[in-house]
């Protein structure tokens, strides 16, 4: 993989890996180990308003409420290394924990993020922030370089009932898991893919946790259908939104909280 400047700006040379592959790994810390641990210190906060009957992916969107998660997705490290992909002029719109507890079934099949997206045109990057040290051993990530260059592929539902998503990518998609990238990160660490990039990951069989943010943004040419997900919001994160395509959220004051309404999920903005 190229490396970084230590300014956390993309290289020409990591934007060319990037747009040719989809994803970059590699790349400096965000945290160091001791922010990392003050903020999984913090995490049981916001786990405390999980309601009766949730998990963890219920955790959609909390950034509009929680200054916890907010100043993590305005995070100048993290905007340098969006900006280097999207260019001057993007938003912050999602952000999801995915938590496999040790010895935990749950999977998350093939698929693109795209997919399930109410949005266009594609011009979106996904932001995996490693709470944990991730590697194949607790079920982190893996994705397919170059797939992102091959258009959106039609997905079926799942059949597999520990799949965390209810669709995945159809049998017989012109697709080789074989050349599948592992990824490994440090807590702290972090990873960008595209959105159209596919990718997925396996159960979690050892002792140790793995929990990732996920963070979206996009150019601020993308524009959310307001039909679909009608409480889409947009926080401004670099330069100027020309187009005004998508309402714009408040940020939050209060340091743990959650949205009013239920986000809409995955599953509910996916294509059946």
């Amino acid at each position: 993989m190229p490396t970084t400047t230590s300014s956390h700006q993309l290289s020409q040379e990591q934007k060319k890996f990037y747009h040719e592959n989809g994803y970059l790994l590699g790349l400096p810390p965000i945290y160091t180990r001791e922010e990392m641990a003050g903020l999984n210190a913090e995490l049981p906060n916001l786990l405390a308003l999980l309601k009766p009957g949730e998990t963890t992916k219920d955790i959609r969107e909390w950034h509009e409420n929680s200054t916890y998660l907010y100043e993590i997705c305005m995070n100048p490290k993290i905007l340098d290394l969006v900006e280097g992909v999207l260019g001057p002029n993007f938003y912050c719109w999602a952000s999801n924990f995915f938590i496999k507890d040790p010895h935990s079934l749950s999977t998350v099949g093939w698929h693109q993020d795209s997919y399930y997206w109410p949005m266009a045109p594609n011009n979106s990057v996904t932001v995996w922030l490693a709470f944990d040290d991730v590697d194949a051993e607790n079920g982190a990530m893996k994705l397919i370089p170059g797939s992102h260059l091959g258009g959106i592929i039609k997905h079926r539902k799942s059949e597999q009932t520990d799949s965390v998503l209810t669709l995945e990518l159809e049998d017989g998609s012109d697709f080789s898991a074989d050349s599948a990238v592992q990824f490994c990160m440090k807590a702290g660490e972090c990873s960008l893919h595209d959105d159209r990039a596919i990718h997925g990951s396996m159960a979690n069989p050892s002792s140790r946790r793995r929990a990732g943010l996920t963070i979206r943004y996009s150019g601020t040419n993308v524009k959310n259908d307001l039909s679909v997900n009608p409480n889409f919001k947009i926080y401004l994160c670099r330069g100027v939104d020309e187009f005004k395509f998508n309402p714009v959220g408040v940020p939050p004051t209060q340091r743990y909280g959650r949205p009013a309404f239920k986000p809409v999920s995955n599953e509910e903005a996916g294509k059946s």
